[in-house]
């Protein structure tokens, strides 16, 4: 599931995609009205979670125009000011829901699930390839009926791959996604960690998953 954080507080920004990044979604920022509506009208987000009071264009002119385009994305509003006429408007334009500022992100979290429950008829639960099988509600794997004894950040790489399969995800995007940092050529914690989970996943099973693209990154496929 892809979700797009339209939010000028970095804090907050950062403080949301840490949180709903570890909850096994793919998140994609954005610091003004603007560039999330230009990002909402070239991508097809599952949920945008969109801040009333933004610079540029406000969460209202951005939410108008995404309706007027038709982009059918579902959008979580958030705002400060709890009136009735806040809400109202912001249903009159086409919010799937509203949330108050200061706002538990616990709360948040089920309100997310909340709304993609009800625009899919069931979410993906479990992810398979080969051998591996990946339960994302229950944060376990197993391989050949083995269960694979893996730290939180393990189980977010390897969701990662294997949720996009056949795609070369490349070292930035993977470090961005997993630890929320921006990737240093000067760096290995990718390859370090990629290494890390290939020892678990792949070194005692004949087929191997994780497969390093020279020059580009990693890609998960079963080998044929």
């Amino acid at each position: 599931m892809k979700i797009l954080i339209i939010e000028d507080e970095v804090k907050t920004a950062k403080f949301l995609k840490k949180g709903l990044s570890e909850a096994g979604y793919v998140i994609d920022t954005a610091g003004d009205g603007l560039e999330g509506l230009h990002l909402a009208q070239e991508i097809d987000f599952d949920l945008v979670i969109l801040d009333v009071m933004l610079p540029v264009l406000d969460g209202w002119q951005v939410l108008a125009r995404l309706r007027e385009a038709s982009r059918q994305s579902l959008v979580l509003m958030l705002t400060a000011r709890d009136t009735v006429h806040e809400r109202v408007r912001g249903f009159e334009l086409g919010t799937d829901d509203y949330l108050v500022k200061p706002f538990a992100f616990s709360e948040l979290l089920a309100r997310v699930r909340s709304l993609l429950r009800r625009s899919t008829p069931r979410p993906q639960e479990t992810v398979r390839m080969a051998d591996l099988e990946i339960d994302l509600l229950r944060q376990r794997a197993t391989r050949a009926g083995q269960k694979l004894e893996l730290t939180s950040k393990e189980f977010l790489l390897l969701t990662l791959l294997a949720r996009r399969p056949g795609e070369v995800l490349s070292r930035t995007l993977i470090a961005e996604s997993v630890w929320d940092m921006n990737f240093d050529s000067d760096t290995n914690v990718v390859d370090v960690n990629v290494r890390r989970l290939r020892s678990k996943v792949d070194d005692p099973f004949p087929v191997k998953l994780i497969h390093t693209v020279r020059g580009a990154g990693y890609v998960f496929e079963s080998e044929t």
